[in-house]
């Protein structure tokens, strides 16, 4: 069994610093922090709405915004292989918060250059969520798995 399918079976949230991308104070965070550092273009895929875009941090910001701390090359890898964000995430709403009904747990990158320490620790003070501070930058499930890992095997443990 996978650590996703763990998760799902004992439902529980992680919160990680790349999946609070989509918690709304985050956009205004990362649109505050990162204006100047993103890119729009039409979104190429099919099924989306007519309008919405794709939004992308620019290759040459995001080794210092989203992998700081990690190895230049490993950093440029990263930022020419990001996934879009749809525009329309942006203000679509996204329902009830899973974490109004099922435990959470979050990992706080204290060198984030992306979010604020104090807006990730906000959210995750809101969540209820057990809280694992860790000196990684915004991909901490890159630079340091073993921290995250442990996080996520404590979750599955506290919750099946």
């Amino acid at each position: 069994m996978n650590i996703a399918h763990a998760a799902q079976r004992a439902r529980l949230r992680i919160i990680i610093p790349a999946l609070a991308a989509a918690i709304a104070a985050l956009v205004i965070a990362l649109s505050q922090v990162a204006s100047a550092q993103t890119t729009t273009r039409a979104a190429a895929s099919g099924g989306a709405p007519a309008g919405t875009g794709d939004a992308y941090i620019t290759q040459s910001a995001f080794p210092s915004c989203m992998a700081n701390e990690l190895p230049a090359r490993e950093a440029q890898v990263l930022a020419a292989d990001q996934a879009p964000l749809a525009t329309i995430a942006l203000t679509q709403p996204s329902g009830i918060p899973a974490w109004k009904t099922i435990p959470s747990w979050a990992v706080v990158g204290t060198a984030d250059h992306a979010i604020p320490l104090a807006l990730q620790l906000a959210m995750a003070e809101n969540a209820h969520a057990h809280i694992t501070e860790v000196n990684a930058p915004h991909l901490s499930m890159i630079s340091d798995p073993g921290v995250v890992t442990s996080v996520i095997l404590q979750a599955a443990r506290a919750t099946t």
